[in-house]
């Protein structure tokens, strides 16, 4: 028996043990709180609620790893999102073709992908603290797309964008689909590639880095830009789920996109995390968010539990890393 919890834990990672717990304990009270909890309808409402969350955690956790932030992902998912609108719209709106849907979305990846070098560059050569910077960036951006909008929304898109954001391929969701190639390659990326290991290494102490010949101002410059890429993904998807976007959709999406990192045990200073644990808490607080709202609770209540959640998750970190110390001191 031992041996095979050996074998299970050296499996799943001890990263992993928080967010599984988590999910456990989410599933066995709201199955008991609630019987239409454990159904398709509720876990087929999340596969398809969970992608647009899913992207902007993946945009949010490179910068975290370094022991950034990006503040902006969901501005910048919303102004890329426009930037595809505006294009559809200048090739005639619901009559434009596949072509002119093609060139937004390229489009669309260019500016979310600017908008996180702008960060990047900013972060790297001024060494201004990313909080700052990404804040900036999220203002700017808010004003321009509200200034260009005048506050309004755009809608009225082609009939071939809404199965992007609601079709299904072999019973899955596509936008779910979307949302495990991004987990897949952001996977690959940190664990097989240079970017990776220096990411993680920056995080863990960039001036050692820098001291060791790397590049770090690159690193970082290409870290913020693949964070700004993958919001234009998330913008692309929220634009064929919501048929409309404007510059304010998915303000809350912030608090959970961090509360996952963290929840999913990426260190808050950088250094330290993977993807397959954030993806797992996101699917726990996106079941708690479901449960709340199955058995009545009031939606405002979910990002009231998220926050009380946060502040519980930074306790219990620092609780197992006194305990640790001091076991390791005796």
């Amino acid at each position: 028996m031992s041996t095979a919890i050996k074998r299970l834990r050296s499996f799943v990672g001890p990263e992993m043990t928080g967010p599984l717990a988590a999910l456990v304990a989410v599933l066995v009270i709201f199955s008991i709180a609630s019987p239409r909890f454990l159904s398709s309808a509720t876990f087929g409402s999340v596969a398809f609620q969970l992608p647009e969350l899913g992207l902007l955690c993946l945009a949010m956790l490179l910068p975290v790893l370094t022991g950034g932030l990006n503040l902006a992902v969901t501005f910048t998912a919303n102004i890329s999102g426009l930037t595809l609108a505006w294009t559809m719209f200048y090739f005639g709106g619901a009559d434009a073709g596949p072509e002119a849907f093609a060139l937004g979305c390229v489009l669309a990846l260019a500016v979310g992908a600017l908008s996180g070098l702008i960060i990047g560059v900013v972060v790297a050569y001024t060494k201004a603290h990313p909080i700052l910077v990404s804040l900036s960036m999220m203002i700017f951006v808010r004003g321009l797309g509200e200034f260009l909008t005048r506050g309004g929304d755009i809608s009225g898109f082609p009939d071939f964008v809404q199965p992007l954001g609601h079709g299904s391929i072999i019973g899955i969701p596509i936008p779910l689909l979307v949302l495990c190639a991004g987990v897949a390659v952001w996977h690959i990326v940190l664990q097989k590639t240079k970017l990776g290991f220096n990411t993680y290494m920056i995080g863990s102490n960039i001036e050692a880095v820098r001291y060791s010949g790397i590049n770090t101002r690159r690193v970082v410059m290409l870290v913020y830009t693949l964070s700004g890429a993958m919001c234009a993904v998330a913008g692309i998807i929220m634009l064929s789920r919501f048929n409309s976007v404007r510059v304010g959709h998915g303000e809350s999406y912030l608090l959970i996109t961090v509360l996952a990192c963290f929840l999913g045990g990426v260190n808050p200073f950088g250094g330290f995390g993977k993807v397959l644990p954030v993806f797992v808490a996101l699917i726990v607080l996106q079941l708690l968010s479901s449960g709340l709202n199955l058995i009545g609770a009031n939606q405002h209540l979910a990002t009231a539990v998220w926050g009380i959640l946060l502040l519980g998750v930074m306790v219990l970190r620092w609780v197992a890393t006194h305990f640790t110390f001091l076991s390791h001191k005796k």
